[in-house]
């Protein structure tokens, strides 16, 4: 059957009497999905109290890899308050329960490019996402389309937060590894140089090695040396579509999250596996 076209009106739901804050809850609560989030998320709680700091709108949970959502929604455009409640309710939860990660979602009819910008500074910080609600007026039926303008929800990791990233001298890791393997690492670091700007260096440290910036904390890259294998992890958007571009090019992949990609890279499939290396490489040089 031949689709056909038909008019609609955008609205607003807050300028909808028989629309409220509740109903769209129990929207979500019947259809979690419709979030974009997961496709199926469990309802932990809504209206939920936080002690000295009024109640969380929604809490969602995957229970398959113990993560929560702390869900704030609100109609309307987006402000300041909206903003520090989401971070606030995701803050106390995460002290509450450690065993989780946790991830601040803040769902508003218009975030403007204001409040956006003010939220994608402290990406890399707080795992975050925002998510625009788009109403539509069709007929007497009104369809809601929810759309993610900002998705970050892989922190950045800080070398110096944890004791256990000392330095060490690249001999440290020769003997630990053997040359071959390292010049491996030596091999991803002359890709990821090939689109950076300022160029990168690899830092040694006990547990891994970090392609960075010098100077910087921070990682494009952290790569993790075997005796056997180099396992090579980046953060890049589309991780999806990444896993099926590189299973496809034989290499083993491993997908955490919605963008952290880790692949194993063995020495005598280098030459083969490059060409779908090299791409990878150089989205998360670019995205960083």
């Amino acid at each position: 059957m031949a689709l056909k076209l038909t008019k609609h009106e955008c609205v607003r739901l807050k300028d909808l009497p028989e629309f409220s804050e509740v109903w769209l809850h129990n929207q979500i609560k019947d259809d979690t999905g419709i979030l974009g989030l997961e496709d199926e998320l469990e309802v932990v709680g809504s209206e939920r109290n936080q002690h000295g700091a009024g109640r969380l709108d929604l809490l969602l949970e995957d229970r398959e890899n113990d993560l929560r959502y702390e869900v704030e929604i609100m109609l309307g455009a987006t402000d300041p308050s909206h903003i520090v409640r989401c971070i606030e309710y995701w803050d106390i939860e995460r002290r509450r329960y450690p065993a989780y990660d946790h991830v601040a979602v803040l769902v508003a009819e218009d975030i403007t490019s204001r409040f956006l910008n003010v939220m994608s500074l402290l990406a890399g910080s707080i795992p975050l996402v925002a998510i625009q609600l788009n109403a539509l007026k069709v007929g007497d039926q009104v369809l809601l389309h929810f759309v993610k303008v900002l998705d970050q929800r892989a922190l950045r990791r800080d070398d110096t937060a944890d004791s256990s990233y000392v330095t060490v001298d690249r001999g440290t890791w020769e003997r630990r590894v053997g040359s071959e393997i390292m010049k491996l690492c030596d091999r991803c670091l002359s890709i990821a140089n090939e689109v950076a700007d300022p160029k990168l260096e690899l830092k040694y440290l006990k547990k891994h090695l970090g392609i960075c910036p010098p100077g910087s904390f921070f990682n494009v890259a952290a790569l993790f040396p075997k005796k056997d294998f180099l396992a090579l992890r980046v953060t890049v958007e589309d991780s999806e579509e990444w896993v099926k571009k590189l299973d496809d090019a034989g290499l083993d992949v491993k997908v955490k999250g919605s963008t952290r990609i880790t692949v194993r890279l063995r020495p005598d499939k280098m030459s083969v596996h490059e060409p779908a290396l090299r791409e990878l490489i150089h989205q998360a040089v670019q995205e960083f």
